[in-house]
């Protein structure tokens, strides 16, 4: 589990391969959990996994099977933890796999609820490691958008398999910078406490919306334009000295002090312009770190992306637009799933024989 501030990642393992040891009536209880995880795509009112992006026939510890991906928000971690004891959960697992700062925070909530030990694991290796095992385990993880800033932008699958260095920037509910040189050879660089939390925050304030897919939807019919203020706002056009485009924007929120254009504008508006207000701050953060990096490649990975083509078609842009195309966005199917990943590939402990390959 990567247990994020907004959002809670869980990866499950299920084996395709049934060992001797799987038919006792210990795993009559494992088989049950298994089918409740792989038959729904749904668990209450806010678990949800995403069939598309299950992986088949991957080996982990010798084992052949397929990865489930499931996420749940943060905010919902007791009834996770009722849903898990309900379902038998607790009278198997003794030990799960975590990472995330509520690794930390939900730790005595795990023991004291379904007597359940939490294995932590430092977010950023957990991260790492999975990005490369999913890169190389998914032939089609990682892609570009062609003519990002057109409506003719297509999506291009991108060649990872040489992908050192590169710049990595992980948008959860904050935003970490990292500079990735080798499988082991990392550095968070910078970061920023403006990210996918800060979209969903001021989304809710401002909107009256209650989700992160409610606010994407609301910005995907807005208008940013009138909302903020642009260049050519101030200059009447382009500001050619410094290369500045009319259409580029010179103050996020920058028309809100007039009270008549505060009447005019829409909540779908609004949702537009705290989209761009936050992805414009996140591609300026990353295009100085790959300049002062000397490293052309840019991956964005977090759950800020997920049904969020405005934002990484944003990204795109402005990374080839503002290097003059030397910098590349990249982006990965698999979006926020990777620490939990991470953290099923480092787990070398003792976990119960029939389900260790199973719930991480």
């Amino acid at each position: 589990m990567d247990i994020g501030g907004t959002l809670t990642k869980l990866v499950y393992f299920e084996p395709k391969d049934i060992t001797p040891g799987e038919l006792d009536q210990e795993a009559k209880i494992l088989r049950n959990i298994r089918r409740y995880l792989t038959k729904n795509s749904a668990y209450g009112n806010t678990g949800h996994r995403d069939i598309h992006l299950q992986m088949d026939d991957v080996v982990i510890r010798g084992r052949r099977g397929s990865l489930h991906f499931i996420r749940f928000p943060t905010s919902e971690m007791l009834s996770f933890l009722r849903l898990a004891k309900s379902k038998g959960m607790a009278q198997l697992v003794t030990t799960i796999c975590a990472t995330g700062g509520g690794a930390y925070k939900f730790e005595d909530d795990f023991q004291m609820l379904v007597n359940m030990k939490l294995a932590k694991f430092d977010e950023l290796d957990a991260l790492i490691k999975g990005i490369l095992f999913t890169e190389t385990h998914n032939p089609c993880e990682c892609y570009y958008w062609e003519n990002a800033n057109e409506i003719s932008s297509t999506k291009k699958k991108f060649d990872f398999s040489q992908p050192y260095p590169f710049i990595l920037v992980n948008v959860g509910s904050g935003v970490s910078v990292l500079a990735v040189r080798g499988p082991d050879n990392y550095k968070r660089i910078s970061g920023t406490s403006l990210g996918g939390g800060t979209f969903l925050g001021l989304c809710c304030l401002l909107t009256g919306c209650e989700t992160f897919e409610e606010a994407i939807q609301l910005a995907t019919t807005g208008d940013h334009k009138k909302v903020d203020k642009l260049v050519k706002d101030i200059y009447g056009g382009d500001y050619e000295r410094f290369g500045l485009p009319g259409e580029l924007v010179a103050s996020s929120f920058g028309q809100m002090h007039l009270q008549e254009r505060r009447q005019s504008v829409s909540k779908e508006d609004l949702a537009h312009a705290i989209l761009v207000t936050i992805t414009n701050n996140i591609g300026s953060i990353a295009r100085m770190c790959a300049s002062n990096e000397k490293i052309e490649k840019v991956v964005f990975v977090g759950n800020f992306l997920r049904v969020n083509p405005i934002s990484m078609k944003l990204l795109a842009y402005a990374m080839d637009y503002w290097s003059k195309g030397t910098l590349k966005a990249l982006f990965l199917e698999h979006e926020g799933y990777f620490g939990a990943v991470g953290c099923l590939l480092q787990f070398n402990g003792e976990l119960h024989a029939q389900v260790g390959d199973l719930l991480t």
